[in-house]
Protein backbone atom coordinates (compact mmCIF):
# COMPACT_ATOMS: atom_id res chain seq x y z
CA UNK A 1 0.00 0.00 0.00
CA UNK A 2 2.77 2.20 0.82
CA UNK A 3 5.78 0.66 -0.50
CA UNK A 4 4.48 0.36 -4.24
CA UNK A 5 5.42 2.79 -6.24
CA UNK A 6 5.60 3.71 -10.17
CA UNK A 7 5.13 0.63 -12.19
CA UNK A 8 4.87 -1.81 -9.27
CA UNK A 9 2.08 0.21 -8.14
CA UNK A 10 -1.70 -1.68 -8.91
CA UNK A 11 -5.01 -0.18 -8.74
CA UNK A 12 -5.51 -2.24 -5.72
CA UNK A 13 -2.99 -0.31 -3.85
CA UNK A 14 -4.59 2.98 -4.46
CA UNK A 15 -7.80 2.02 -3.11
CA UNK A 16 -6.64 0.62 0.08
CA UNK A 17 -4.19 3.58 0.32
CA UNK A 18 -7.36 6.12 -0.38
CA UNK A 19 -10.00 3.86 1.94
CA UNK A 20 -7.86 4.48 4.70
CA UNK A 21 -6.21 7.68 4.81
CA UNK A 22 -9.43 9.20 3.09
CA UNK A 23 -10.92 8.01 6.00
CA UNK A 24 -8.10 9.28 8.47
CA UNK A 25 -8.47 12.93 6.82
CA UNK A 26 -12.05 12.99 6.93
CA UNK A 27 -11.92 11.90 10.41
CA UNK A 28 -9.14 14.80 11.50
CA UNK A 29 -11.14 17.33 9.34
CA UNK A 30 -14.84 16.76 11.00
CA UNK A 31 -12.78 16.39 14.79
CA UNK A 32 -11.18 19.30 14.35
CA UNK A 33 -13.34 21.40 13.12
CA UNK A 34 -15.56 20.57 16.16
CA UNK A 35 -12.42 21.27 18.44
CA UNK A 36 -11.22 24.38 17.24
CA UNK A 37 -13.93 25.59 14.78
CA UNK A 38 -11.89 25.73 11.60
CA UNK A 39 -11.83 23.05 8.45
CA UNK A 40 -7.84 21.79 8.84
CA UNK A 41 -7.90 20.13 5.36
CA UNK A 42 -9.46 23.09 3.50
CA UNK A 43 -6.54 25.42 1.62
CA UNK A 44 -9.32 26.66 -1.13
CA UNK A 45 -11.72 28.01 1.47
CA UNK A 46 -8.89 29.24 3.87
CA UNK A 47 -7.43 31.38 0.90
CA UNK A 48 -10.49 32.74 0.01
CA UNK A 49 -10.97 33.60 3.49
CA UNK A 50 -7.12 35.37 3.37
CA UNK A 51 -8.49 37.20 0.65
CA UNK A 52 -11.72 38.92 1.73
CA UNK A 53 -9.94 39.53 5.37
CA UNK A 54 -7.96 41.22 3.76
CA UNK A 55 -10.00 43.37 1.55
CA UNK A 56 -11.63 44.46 4.50
CA UNK A 57 -8.79 45.00 6.34
CA UNK A 58 -8.77 42.48 9.17
CA UNK A 59 -5.43 42.21 9.27
CA UNK A 60 -4.74 40.16 12.36
CA UNK A 61 -7.95 37.38 11.25
CA UNK A 62 -5.67 37.63 7.58
CA UNK A 63 -2.20 36.82 9.56
CA UNK A 64 -4.01 34.06 11.05
CA UNK A 65 -5.04 32.39 7.74
CA UNK A 66 -1.79 33.31 5.86
CA UNK A 67 -0.05 31.41 8.42
CA UNK A 68 -2.53 28.20 8.02
CA UNK A 69 -1.80 28.57 4.18
CA UNK A 70 2.52 28.49 5.30
CA UNK A 71 1.70 25.80 7.39
CA UNK A 72 0.07 23.52 4.98
CA UNK A 73 2.41 24.11 2.51
CA UNK A 74 5.58 23.84 4.79
CA UNK A 75 4.05 20.57 5.48
CA UNK A 76 3.94 19.53 2.08
CA UNK A 77 6.91 20.49 1.35
CA UNK A 78 8.71 18.58 4.86
CA UNK A 79 7.10 15.67 4.07
CA UNK A 80 8.43 15.54 -0.04
CA UNK A 81 11.57 16.52 0.39
CA UNK A 82 12.36 14.12 3.30
CA UNK A 83 10.82 11.53 0.35
CA UNK A 84 13.08 12.27 -2.01
CA UNK A 85 16.49 12.55 -0.21
CA UNK A 86 15.39 9.39 1.69
CA UNK A 87 14.75 7.74 -1.22
CA UNK A 88 10.66 7.09 -3.20
CA UNK A 89 11.29 3.11 -3.62
CA UNK A 90 12.44 2.36 0.09
CA UNK A 91 9.84 0.93 2.04
CA UNK A 92 10.73 2.63 4.89
CA UNK A 93 10.56 6.23 3.12
CA UNK A 94 6.65 6.83 4.46
CA UNK A 95 7.45 5.75 7.95
CA UNK A 96 9.18 9.66 9.57
CA UNK A 97 6.04 11.13 8.12
CA UNK A 98 3.71 9.59 8.98
CA UNK A 99 4.92 9.25 12.83
CA UNK A 100 5.83 13.10 12.55
CA UNK A 101 1.90 13.08 11.59
CA UNK A 102 0.94 11.00 14.76
CA UNK A 103 3.12 12.56 17.00
CA UNK A 104 1.15 15.50 16.35
CA UNK A 105 -2.07 13.91 16.54
CA UNK A 106 -0.94 12.72 20.18
CA UNK A 107 -0.12 16.38 21.26
CA UNK A 108 -3.54 17.26 20.34
CA UNK A 109 -5.40 14.57 22.03
CA UNK A 110 -2.88 14.86 25.20
CA UNK A 111 -3.51 18.94 25.30
CA UNK A 112 -6.83 19.55 23.39
CA UNK A 113 -8.93 19.85 26.79
CA UNK A 114 -6.80 22.84 27.38
CA UNK A 115 -8.18 24.47 24.40
CA UNK A 116 -9.06 28.15 25.59
CA UNK A 117 -10.43 28.97 22.21
CA UNK A 118 -7.87 32.25 21.95
CA UNK A 119 -6.74 33.19 18.74
CA UNK A 120 -2.95 32.49 20.26
CA UNK A 121 -3.93 28.83 20.94
CA UNK A 122 -6.42 28.27 17.47
CA UNK A 123 -2.96 29.32 15.62
CA UNK A 124 -1.57 26.45 16.81
CA UNK A 125 -3.69 23.52 17.66
CA UNK A 126 -5.24 24.08 13.85
CA UNK A 127 -2.10 25.29 12.65
CA UNK A 128 -0.45 21.78 13.45
CA UNK A 129 -3.19 19.97 11.93
CA UNK A 130 -3.01 22.13 9.12
CA UNK A 131 0.61 20.98 8.89
CA UNK A 132 0.11 17.44 9.28
CA UNK A 133 -2.51 17.17 6.63
CA UNK A 134 0.06 18.85 4.04
CA UNK A 135 2.49 16.31 4.70
CA UNK A 136 -0.05 13.56 4.27
CA UNK A 137 -1.68 15.08 1.22
CA UNK A 138 2.13 14.90 -0.51
CA UNK A 139 2.91 11.80 1.20
CA UNK A 140 0.00 10.37 -0.35
CA UNK A 141 0.40 11.87 -3.57
CA UNK A 142 4.15 10.64 -4.39
CA UNK A 143 3.23 7.08 -3.33
CA UNK A 144 -0.01 7.16 -5.54
CA UNK A 145 1.75 9.08 -8.50
CA UNK A 146 -0.87 11.99 -8.24
CA UNK A 147 -3.77 9.41 -8.80
CA UNK A 148 -5.30 9.59 -4.62
CA UNK A 149 -5.65 12.81 -2.77
CA UNK A 150 -6.57 12.29 0.62
CA UNK A 151 -7.42 16.04 2.38
CA UNK A 152 -9.34 17.33 -0.42
CA UNK A 153 -12.29 16.63 -2.88
CA UNK A 154 -12.53 19.60 -5.31
CA UNK A 155 -10.40 17.98 -7.60
CA UNK A 156 -11.90 14.43 -6.93
CA UNK A 157 -15.47 15.80 -7.64
CA UNK A 158 -14.43 17.10 -10.87
CA UNK A 159 -12.84 14.26 -12.47
CA UNK A 160 -15.65 12.31 -11.33
CA UNK A 161 -18.02 14.29 -13.18
CA UNK A 162 -15.77 14.22 -16.45
CA UNK A 163 -15.55 10.54 -16.20
CA UNK A 164 -19.43 10.22 -15.44
CA UNK A 165 -20.05 12.67 -18.29
CA UNK A 166 -18.19 10.07 -20.88
CA UNK A 167 -20.15 6.92 -19.31
CA UNK A 168 -23.55 9.00 -21.05
CA UNK A 169 -21.86 9.84 -24.08
CA UNK A 170 -19.96 7.29 -25.14
CA UNK A 171 -22.01 4.57 -27.60
CA UNK A 172 -19.58 1.68 -26.67
CA UNK A 173 -18.88 -0.35 -23.00
CA UNK A 174 -17.61 0.99 -20.46
CA UNK A 175 -13.69 0.07 -20.14
CA UNK A 176 -12.21 -1.61 -17.22
CA UNK A 177 -10.38 1.66 -16.98
CA UNK A 178 -13.12 3.98 -16.61
CA UNK A 179 -14.46 1.38 -14.59
CA UNK A 180 -11.38 1.52 -12.26
CA UNK A 181 -11.35 5.69 -12.43
CA UNK A 182 -14.58 5.94 -10.92
CA UNK A 183 -14.55 3.26 -8.24
CA UNK A 184 -11.39 4.87 -7.14
CA UNK A 185 -13.20 8.43 -7.31
CA UNK A 186 -16.07 6.94 -5.31
CA UNK A 187 -14.32 5.64 -2.80
CA UNK A 188 -12.16 8.46 -2.14
CA UNK A 189 -15.24 10.53 -1.72
CA UNK A 190 -17.11 7.91 0.33
CA UNK A 191 -14.51 7.46 2.95
CA UNK A 192 -13.70 10.95 3.39
CA UNK A 193 -17.20 11.58 4.04
CA UNK A 194 -17.35 8.65 6.12
CA UNK A 195 -14.36 9.84 8.05
CA UNK A 196 -15.74 13.17 8.78
CA UNK A 197 -18.95 11.64 9.77
CA UNK A 198 -17.20 9.59 12.34
CA UNK A 199 -15.09 12.31 13.51
CA UNK A 200 -18.16 14.71 14.34
CA UNK A 201 -19.86 11.71 16.03
CA UNK A 202 -17.14 10.74 17.81
CA UNK A 203 -15.51 13.89 18.86
CA UNK A 204 -19.29 14.70 20.74
CA UNK A 205 -19.31 11.71 22.47
CA UNK A 206 -16.10 11.49 23.42
CA UNK A 207 -14.04 14.84 23.33
CA UNK A 208 -10.19 14.68 21.99
CA UNK A 209 -9.89 11.42 22.54
CA UNK A 210 -11.62 11.10 19.35
CA UNK A 211 -8.29 11.67 18.24
CA UNK A 212 -7.29 8.15 18.91
CA UNK A 213 -8.93 6.91 16.12
CA UNK A 214 -6.23 8.41 13.19
CA UNK A 215 -3.71 7.70 15.40
CA UNK A 216 -4.79 4.07 15.23
CA UNK A 217 -5.49 3.97 11.13
CA UNK A 218 -1.98 5.30 10.64
CA UNK A 219 -0.24 2.76 13.13
CA UNK A 220 -2.49 0.52 10.74
CA UNK A 221 -1.09 1.54 7.50
CA UNK A 222 2.49 1.13 9.01
CA UNK A 223 1.94 -2.02 10.46
CA UNK A 224 0.22 -3.53 7.44
CA UNK A 225 2.53 -2.61 5.44
CA UNK A 226 5.77 -3.64 7.47
CA UNK A 227 4.09 -6.99 8.32
CA UNK A 228 3.35 -7.80 4.16
CA UNK A 229 7.40 -6.76 3.80
CA UNK A 230 8.01 -9.54 6.29
CA UNK A 231 5.60 -11.84 5.23
CA UNK A 232 6.56 -11.47 1.70
CA UNK A 233 10.55 -11.52 2.79
CA UNK A 234 9.77 -15.44 4.50
CA UNK A 235 7.64 -16.92 1.73
CA UNK A 236 10.38 -16.28 -0.29
CA UNK A 237 13.07 -17.66 1.83
CA UNK A 238 11.51 -20.44 1.94
CA UNK A 239 11.17 -21.09 -1.85
CA UNK A 240 14.39 -20.89 -2.18
CA UNK A 241 15.18 -23.52 0.35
Amino acid sequence: MLRHTGARRSFVHNVRLAVLLCLNAGFINGAGFLAFAVLTTNVTGHAALLAVYVATGRARAARMVGLWLFLFLSGAFTSSIYIRRFGRERPSAYSIPILVIIAVLLFVLYYGPSFDHSLVETEYFAGSLLFVMGMQNAMVSMISGSVVRTTHLTGTVTDLGIDLSEVVTQRRPIDGELRRRIYLRLCIIGFFLAGGIGGGLLFTLYGYRAFTVPVLLLLTALVYDYARVYVVRKVRLRVRH
